[in-house]
């Protein structure tokens, strides 16, 4: 089947990997359609495309943009008029117990009408963007892949929970006949969004914060979780998920990695169980005194020593799919971090 006869929708175009994967798809021949919350988030857009065109308009104007967001069902019935494929990229991320309710009506419902009106539209195929966060090691095998599953009971924190719900809805569209793909990637590093989610790991650093810590994790850059959407969807690629992550780092050695690119002095003190479990205590209580965004959640201090391994042979195998390595990302971003500061 030839998923790419028609034209594309993308949510979540105006978040970090979102604007990069607009670039990708508009930058060929692809019709697209993307939606949007406000104006201002259109101009992150055009910075991310300046990363890879002098012609920014020329290919931004190629994007049909409409204005609404994944829980408004009207808006979105526009959207969908005339779509034949769906990359849904569109998110809440955050680790502030406040903030469960709302994720849970993004991501949980907000995914529940993509999946419906692909359904009622006749999509051909829906990519849905989850995470590693929705997916729980197992303790019969050292590396983390696609067949682990989830257990509310040990992953009990909002993100996670409402990245499964929206990947449980996603499955179930599969049962009412939609083609779906599913990737799981690791930490997503980018440029573009330096003050926001995995980008302040680079701003830390600029700014020689001395604290890191030695959990583990996966990494990825948003180069190949682009192109690995973008190749996934013609493909004969469907109901499927896959961990995406180039390789199994500390956040130690990818702060390292930043200080040795930007010439700066590494953290050098590490954030342990103790030390964590009063840093979130004191970001809350600053957080309610200043009505300002909680930094440090009790997440973030559980997660400081917590080793995950991720598997990606899967995805290499089903696309003969070859990672980039951590430290061109990072050298790369780290260029391109210093020149956006100029």
């Amino acid at each position: 089947m030839n998923y790419f006869c028609g034209m594309i929708l993308v949510t979540g175009g105006t978040g970090m990997l979102g604007a990069h994967l607009l670039f990708a798809l508009a930058e060929g021949v692809e019709k697209v359609k993307a939606i949007y919350r406000t104006e201002k988030s259109l101009e992150k857009v055009k910075k991310v495309f300046g990363y890879y065109t002098d012609d920014v308009e020329l290919v931004f104007s190629k994007i049909d943009w409409i204005q609404a967001t994944i829980t408004d069902i009207p808006a979105l019935e526009y959207a969908f008029q005339g779509v034949q494929t769906v990359y849904h990229s569109a998110a809440l991320v955050s680790f502030d117990k406040k903030d469960y309710k709302k994720m849970r009506t993004v991501n949980i419902e907000g995914t529940a009408n993509i999946v419906n009106l692909c359904i009622a539209f006749k999509v051909k195929k829906l990519a849905f963007v989850s995470s590693i966060a929705a997916i729980e090691k197992s303790i019969a095998k050292p590396l983390i892949d696609e067949k682990d599953s989830f257990d509310v009971e040990t992953s009990n924190y909002g993100y996670a929970i409402t990245k499964y719900g929206a990947e449980m809805e996603v499955w179930r569209g599969t049962q009412e006949g939609l083609d779906v793909f599913v990737v799981n990637p690791g930490i997503i590093l980018g440029p573009g969004f330096w003050n926001e989610n995995s980008g302040k790991l680079f701003s830390m650093v600029a700014k020689e914060t001395p604290f890191y810590t030695s959990g583990v994790t996966g990494f990825i850059g948003v180069t190949d979780v682009v192109q690995f959407l973008v190749q996934g969807m013609p493909s004969d690629i469907k109901n499927e998920r896959f961990v995406l992550v180039s390789e199994n780092k500390s956040f130690k050695e990818i702060l390292e990695i930043i200080a040795d690119n930007f010439q700066k002095r590494k953290p050098f003190v590490r954030v342990t169980k103790q030390l964590g479990a009063l840093g979130w205590r004191l970001s809350w209580l600053k957080s309610r005194l200043t009505s300002s965004a909680h930094a440090f959640t009790k997440h973030n201090a559980r997660a400081v020593d917590k080793h995950s391994f991720y598997d990606n042979s899967k995805a290499k195998q089903f696309l003969q799919f070859d990672f980039e390595p951590m430290t061109d990302v990072i050298s790369m971003l780290c260029k391109q971090y210093l020149q956006d500061k100029k």
